[in-house]
């Protein structure tokens, strides 16, 4: 199954690898980055947001998954700002997975969302999500592709954990008295993407998150004990020195339902809840003090 990426980070590389059956190819930003990937088996090929190779072209043209994870900027979502008449054009196209996030919901109160909540972004950011997800719709709606949209919480995973914030002396423990998130790990993020592709379906909006919103400090201090460390002291937030896009996370609070994952995928977490995700990280070495931060 030949598998073309916007956006060949994070969650994209995890895709890639549980997708056994996956001829993966995709477009990175970077000449160093495509070579890395190009190493690793993967067909990729840089982009700079005005020029691309050819080959990238001859790629996207045989794609029949394409996976988007690359994040919209205020011009819109990128991948169609300078590939739509290629996208349209794809003979074997038959998919689009689209990562996108639980922050198009809004704030909430702290209140439960699910598929069917309808979203009130409040940050640009998210704004700019909602956008995209509707341009990616429109498309599929227009070429007759089903477009799954994944709304991710808070991703983490190996490389990007408590465990490792902890280590490098950078975890905080900022309460918000009532402030909850979800998170979601990235493998489960791989194992909702590939079931998806192989079940086919009509192609829908489905909330990828753990199944146990928590209090941010909880967790911090969860990871401490797993590394037998004391847990940096809680500070309030409304006086602990934040930047502003770290501190614009605490202004939105919900709770997100993944009962649909559960219902209609027969979807079991990898993960369940942040406990056993950051277990699992710390047996596999995360956060040990010789372990590499990178």
């Amino acid at each position: 199954m030949r598998l073309f990426c916007f956006g060949l980070g994070y969650s994209a590389r995890r895709i890639i690898a549980r997708g056994e059956s996956f001829e993966a190819s995709g477009m990175t930003r970077g000449a160093e980055a495509a070579s890395a990937w190009r190493r690793d088996g993967v067909a990729a090929f840089a982009f700079d947001g005005a020029h691309g190779e050819e080959a990238l072209l001859s790629a996207l043209a045989r794609a029949q998954i394409l996976l988007v994870s690359a994040p919209p900027g205020e011009g819109g979502d990128p991948a169609l700002a300078h590939f739509a008449r290629e996208i349209a054009a794809a003979p074997e196209l038959h998919r689009v997975i689209y990562l996108s996030s639980v922050g198009v919901y809004g704030d909430r109160g702290g209140a439960w969302v699910d598929e069917a909540s309808p979203p009130s972004p409040s940050s640009p950011r998210s704004v700019r999500r909602l956008g995209a997800e509707g341009q990616w719709r429109a498309l599929g709606e227009a070429r007759g592709v089903p477009v799954d949209i994944l709304r991710l919480a808070g991703i983490y995973g190996p490389g990007r954990s408590a465990l490792v914030n902890l280590r490098a002396g950078e975890a905080r423990r900022v309460v918000k008295p009532g402030q909850t998130f979800n998170r979601i790990h990235v493998d489960d993020i791989a194992e909702v993407a590939r079931r998806l592709i192989e079940a086919g379906g009509a192609g829908e909006i489905w909330n990828v998150a753990d199944e146990e919103p928590a209090p941010p400090q909880d967790v911090v201090a969860f990871a401490a004990s797993l590394l037998g460390m004391t847990p940096p002291p809680e500070e309030a937030f409304e006086t602990a020195p934040l930047s502003p896009m770290a501190r614009s996370f605490y202004d939105e609070n919900r709770r997100v339902s993944v009962e649909k994952l559960r219902r209609e995928l027969d979807y079991r977490w990898l993960y369940p809840t942040y406990r056993e995700g950051l277990s699992a990280l710390a047996a596999a070495g995360e956060g040990r003090a010789s372990a590499s931060l990178t």
